[in-house]
């Protein structure tokens, strides 16, 4: 060996070691995505030191495609810090009225699942997910559209990130979780930022506040086929009709798959173009799907036994968008699921909005007589509630009475009536006034006077009244009850009706010493 490769064979593995040490001396990214609050953001840019951390936000409030933006700056995030209000939900979003910037759950799927950003999440050592329920694991309560928990999602959205904090239950707000994020980083914290670590440290700190720390999903966890199934509906790189063919041999392979999946089948139909229904290839696949006689049979009959109601609903109308059904097949199945309500006597405020939902074009009022025999289930409000939805005027008196019942379940189903069908002529307005505010203070008179709100009273003698029921209410609920249907009725009405000094005379003490609609009522009127 000569003595240059001698040499060079000594050198290689310091050279080595400097490169590594450069490489772990560069700066680490902390993106973030502030939705709502920057008091979280600002923390972290506060206590971290810049000659090791610099920062870019990934959110641009004057672009709505600021995430594919984001993701075409090619910035390496090692760190990914998002603020916004959740609650368990679809999107990341703000309580503020001037903001109209948000981040969809989707959006970050689609990102995640097409490798369309990898600058983003290829990289990503930690995620913080500043929303309440963002990685509760309960989804029988806390659920997505698609029937899942927030954790699990995250988990697969952040896959292989190896910390996800985040919160099981209720987040902080804002200014709580700056002097929180504060007091972790003066207690030195800072160093840990980016590590790929779960901190205990940080857990200790928000430990009053249900704070949590996950890892994203790995390939070798269990459930990763599901996830890659998952991710088929969200990949950009695959074309509308590989999509819809993945689907049709998913749901022949297993009819079960189409109605677990139904919300995610449902908004990629929905999320199509115009021209990508008319693609050629797309129409190909869309026949061969609808001609599949075998499959239909097998998806129509899990259709009719699904439970609850509205999923049978959602599947006999996805049957038809794919060609399984013509309209009148459609019309028959649908007549027959209200039918089948009826029979089974727990018509509910689901039941009752569904049977209006169904009939909101006028569709199934030709139905009235065929299910109005079914049995003695159209005795009870919900019944007759569903009659009511279908044009019967004797079953519309009847549920309009039952907005003053003494039952909360009773009025519940008023109050889904009228979100569909609200009362417009204003001798009938008045009378329902009348008896609302005739009723004993409790939870049923809360709720109905949440469903007289919707309303949106213009009637000043009515507006009165409610001003001196005001006065008379035993309840803080009742008075912000009644404060809302204020709120919502027409603000003419109220000129000059020397409101404000009555509810400033009259208002009882908030048992929370917390700001609520009275106060937000007050404020409108000056």
């Amino acid at each position: 060996m000569s003595k240059i490769a001698l040499a060079l064979l000594f050198l290689a593995p310091a050279g080595m070691a400097f490169a590594g040490l450069a490489r772990a001396d560069e700066p680490k990214t902390v993106c973030s995505i502030t939705v709502n609050s920057p008091d979280e953001r600002d923390a972290f840019r506060k206590h971290l030191p810049p000659g090791k951390y610099k920062f870019v936000e990934l959110l641009d409030r004057k672009h709505d495609e600021w995430m594919g933006q984001a993701c075409e700056r090619h910035v390496q995030c090692d760190v990914l810090v998002i603020s916004g209000h959740f609650n368990a939900g679809e999107t990341f979003y703000s309580d503020k009225v001037d903001v109209e910037a948000s981040l969809k759950m989707d959006e970050l799927e689609r990102a995640s699942c097409s490798r369309s950003c990898p600058s983003v999440f290829a990289h990503l050592k930690e995620v913080y997910l500043f929303g309440c329920e963002s990685l509760n694991p309960d989804a029988s309560r806390y659920a997505s559209a698609y029937g899942e928990s927030g954790r699990e999602r995250m988990r697969r959205v952040f896959s292989n990130v190896p910390v996800i904090y985040g919160f099981s239950s209720a987040a902080p707000v804002g200014p709580t979780a700056s002097m929180l994020l504060g007091r972790y980083f003066s207690a030195g914290g800072a160093s840990e930022v980016g590590s790929g670590h779960a901190s205990e440290r940080l857990l200790r700190v928000f430990g009053r506040n249900h704070m949590v720390a996950i890892r994203g999903a790995r390939d070798s966890d269990p459930g990763a086929s599901e996830r890659r199934q998952i991710c088929e509906f969200f990949d950009d790189r695959e074309t509308p009709a590989a999509k819809l063919h993945s689907i049709h041999m998913m749901v022949r392979n297993d009819p079960e798959l189409g109605r677990k999946y139904l919300a995610r089948i449902e908004n990629l139909l929905t999320s199509l173009t115009e021209a990508q229904r008319d693609d050629p290839q797309f129409r190909y696949r869309l026949a061969e799907m609808g001609a599949d006689d075998e499959t239909r049979d097998r998806f129509l009959a899990l259709a009719h036994a699904s439970h609850p109601y509205g999923v049978r609903a959602r599947m006999v109308r996805l049957a038809a968008r794919i060609g399984w059904l013509q309209p009148q097949a459609e019309h028959d199945e649908l007549a027959a699921l209200v039918s089948d309500m009826l029979a089974a006597r727990s018509v509910g405020f689901g039941e009752v909005d569904l049977a209006c939902t169904l009939n909101d074009d006028g569709a199934l009022k030709g139905e009235l007589t065929r299910v109005s025999a079914r049995g003695d289930a159209a005795r009870g409000v919900g019944g007759a509630a569903v009659l009511a939805c279908l044009g019967s005027d004797t079953a519309r008196a009847r549920v309009l009475a039952a907005l003053a019942s003494p039952d909360d379940k009773d009025v519940e189903i008023a109050q889904a009536y009228l979100q569909h069908h609200p009362v417009e002529d204003p001798a009938e307005v008045r009378a329902l006034a009348a008896e609302v505010m005739s009723m004993p203070p409790s939870d049923a008179q809360v709720r109905a006077l949440g469903a007289l709100a919707r309303l949106h009273i213009a009637d000043r003698g009515i507006l009165d009244e409610l001003g001196r029921a005001f006065a008379q209410a035993k309840t803080v609920q009742v008075q912000r009850a009644i404060a809302e249907v204020f709120i919502r009725s027409d603000p003419d009405a109220l000129r000059g009706s020397g409101l404000a000094g009555v509810l400033r005379s009259h208002r009882l003490k908030s048992p929370d010493g917390r700001p609520d609609l009275i106060d937000t009522l007050l404020s409108s009127l000056g």
